[in-house]
């Protein structure tokens, strides 16, 4: 096939090294630099809008991206209308591009979550508005969609889950039964109720946590949601060696399932069980928006939980400005062990973290900021790229982009140790060579 014409960049990024001082929260700048390489920026789309959602490293040394994509033309192929279609690529180990395809309907259908099954090949997952094409059934507006295809891309099964109303999917996990567990949100206005495969007895309203299990053939076993009267939206998860689950996301509510709401919204942590029972729920934040994105196991057995906050009270011990990305870390009870604030005196926020092979962690997110943690904004929002150890020291850090807008959604670390992380770009100048329509697909790697 017609690869892409990449436009690879190499140059040397400087990225300053922080430490903590006599508090966690003070900081002083050290007279040495930590260099990093980027390896490459490259944007891929049409002339319409493009995203990178969701990257995992395969196992060939090379990765996937999954996102959508409204183009007919330019780098994307096979596509028949300019609704949202999910869009996957696959490349390999150097960074070549080996193959891509485009899934949904005649409506809109938009990638979130990307995983690998154990048999090697992929799960995407996202939210779904059409009823015809790949998309076997909707309920009305957008369902949770979930495709199992084979590692070249061909589509085993399919299936939809919603009601009338606005139901969007955001996560999947495989789980250690080799089922999966969906989660989002759920318009329980709009489902009159339903949605719980026990019934509540108390009367939710407005969205919810949606949390599907799946069999590893997309039969659905039990479904859930929890929540109160307004908006819970639940955007990641991760199974405890037990079988439980810790769903993360962000809450507004202060009833019904929710007791301690600190304001606005918060960072709203659930366990539940294997089952769906509901185990604990603790809410982190201050009287600001704050909103957790993703969550992970760390090698201790505890959870790191990143995300945004605009608070500087109650749990945020630290805000540099608009908006920091924040970082908490949770024991299995859901008790705080530590929590910092990245971050400039502009608006900055982080979107996903991951594991190393050095065992410290890579966040992504973006960030208009060039003070405090960061050291240049090339205007609006940039790509940003921030690593901390265990004890949550920032360790290095380096924004990317234009003059335009442009965000990162995701990261992997690939069997080389390079850092690939994928979003999106509107910009066409400074570090961002090409711009192909409007939103472009956005790849950034680079080794540390």
């Amino acid at each position: 096939m017609n690869l892409p014409n990449y436009i690879k960049l190499f140059f040397l990024c400087s990225v300053n090294i922080l430490f903590n001082c006599a508090s966690d929260n003070e900081r002083s700048l050290n007279n040495y630099n930590h260099t990093i390489e980027i390896d490459r920026i490259i944007t891929l789309g049409g002339t319409k809008n493009e995203s990178g959602q969701s990257i995992v490293s395969t196992s060939d040394g090379g990765f996937a991206i999954l996102g959508y994509s409204q183009s007919m033309d330019g780098d994307i192929l096979n596509k028949s209308d300019t609704s949202y279609d999910y869009w996957l690529l696959k490349f390999d180990g150097n960074g070549n591009q080996e193959w891509q395809k485009v899934y949904g309907g005649s409506n809109d259908d938009k990638g979130q979550d990307l995983i690998i099954s154990d048999d090697g090949g992929f799960l995407v997952f996202g939210s779904s508005k059409s009823n015809d094409g790949d998309v076997s059934y909707n309920s009305g507006s957008y369902d949770f969609w979930i495709s199992k295809l084979s590692n070249s891309g061909e589509i085993s099964w399919e299936k939809s889950f919603g009601y009338s109303g606005s139901d969007n999917g955001y996560s999947i996990i495989q789980t250690n039964d080799n089922g999966y567990l969906i989660s989002g949100v759920l318009d329980v206005s709009a489902s009159d109720g339903e949605g719980n495969s026990r019934m509540s007895s108390s009367r939710h309203a407005g969205g919810d946590y949606w949390v599907i299990k799946l069999d590893q053939n997309g039969t659905q076993q039990w479904s859930r949601y929890f929540g109160g009267s307004f908006t819970d939206t639940a955007y990641a998860s991760t199974q405890t060696q037990n079988g439980d689950y810790i769903i993360v996301g962000s809450s507004d509510s202060d009833d019904i399932d929710i007791e301690n709401n600190k304001g606005t919204y918060d960072f709203w942590v659930i366990k539940i069980s294997s089952s769906g029972t509901l185990i604990w729920e603790k809410s982190f934040g201050g009287n600001e928006i704050d909103e957790a994105l993703d969550i992970l196991t760390t090698n201790d057995g505890n959870f790191l939980i990143c995300g945004n906050t605009r608070s500087m009270n109650s749990n945020v011990s630290l805000n540099n400005g608009a908006a920091d990305s924040w970082v908490v870390k949770i024991n299995l009870e859901g008790e705080l062990l530590w929590e910092k604030s990245f971050g400039g005196s502009s608006f900055d926020g982080s979107k996903a973290i991951i594991e190393t092979h050095d065992n410290e962690y890579i966040i992504v997110g973006n960030s208009r900021s060039e003070n405090i943690d960061l050291t240049n904004n090339n205007g609006q929002n940039d790509a940003w790229i921030f690593k901390i150890n265990q004890n949550g020291i920032l360790q290095w850090q380096t924004s990317l982009g234009g003059t335009n807008i442009d965000l990162l959604m995701d990261v992997t670390e690939l069997e080389n140790g390079s850092i690939v992380a994928v979003g999106n770009s509107s910009s066409s100048d400074l570090d961002i060579s090409e711009n192909k329509g409007f939103t472009d697909l956005l790849l950034i790697q680079i080794e540390q």
